[in-house]
């Protein structure tokens, strides 16, 4: 009886070694599996940021290629200029700066003046008037009074002075601000022409003689400037002509030459 009793306490010993034994084991439930994570292919993503640095530095370099063209065009058109030819360029521009802020200061003195009138009636016609003045001088059809200079053209020594480089004097006063001109006995408007004959030149269908003098109003210093400007066209006319000019500042200059005004086949004024 003993003896059977110490078999079943070895058996059962046994058996609960044995299942220490599978307990212990790690793939039993009892611990947890840890899986080992999957090493990361870091290749692929150096060479994603590899090329979209290079992407960047591209377009980069394509920017700065076409910036540096666009400046390169504003500024080669002036390289080229003459010095004579930018100096000419900066007066005109001055020139023609001054005469449209004067023309703003103008108009919004007389806008001012409609707003601020109490009778608007009288005061638009003051304005009216004006402007009729204005127009009638830049029309021709009113003599004007004012400092200025005097051209005076002798014949040329050379060859005859042709119509192309008269025409480019009135041009020329025109760029400097002049504000009434004639020529001879011609007042000079906006369709005035000048055309080769045998005798000379015509202008406005008026035959001019030698020495030709051209009376211009406005700002003395800028018109002498435009006759006499290194290279211009006072310099043609001596040159290709051989012809003596002289141009005279005056403080008053009296241009009585008047034109009848021109009659329009399809322009009307506005109401």
């Amino acid at each position: 009886m003993a003896g059977k009793k110490s078999h079943n306490i070895l058996n059962r010993m046994h058996l609960q070694h044995a299942q220490d034994k599978e307990n212990d084991r790690t793939n039993t439930g009892t611990f947890p599996v840890v899986r080992k994570k999957p090493i990361r292919q870091i290749g692929g993503s150096i060479y994603s940021r590899l090329m979209t640095s290079l992407l960047i530095m591209l377009l980069c370099a394509l920017l700065g290629f076409g910036y540096a063209i666009q400046l390169n065009n504003k500024t080669s058109s002036y390289e080229t200029m003459s010095e004579e030819e930018l100096t000419r360029l900066i007066s005109e521009t001055s020139t023609q700066v001054q005469n449209l802020q004067q023309r703003k200061t103008e108009l919004t003195g007389q806008l001012d003046s409609l707003k601020a009138a109490a009778n608007k009636q009288q005061e638009a016609q003051r304005i009216a008037k004006e402007n009729e003045e204005t127009s009638g001088l830049l029309s021709g059809r009113l003599p004007a009074k004012g400092k200025g200079v005097v051209i005076t053209i002798s014949q040329g020594a050379k060859e005859p002075i042709d119509a192309a480089t008269m025409f480019q004097l009135l041009e020329e006063l025109r760029n400097a601000g002049v504000e009434v001109m004639a020529l001879d006995n011609v007042r000079v408007v906006t369709s005035t022409y000048v055309t080769d004959i045998p005798k000379g030149l015509e202008c406005d269908g008026k035959t001019l003689k030698a020495p030709y003098v051209v009376k211009a109003i406005g700002d003395p210093q800028n018109l002498q400037n435009a006759v006499n400007i290194a290279g211009g066209v006072g310099s043609r006319f001596k040159v290709k002509f051989g012809a003596d000019v002289t141009v005279m500042p005056s403080d008053s200059v009296d241009i009585s030459e008047t034109r009848e005004v021109g009659q329009y086949k399809y322009a009307k004024p506005v109401e």
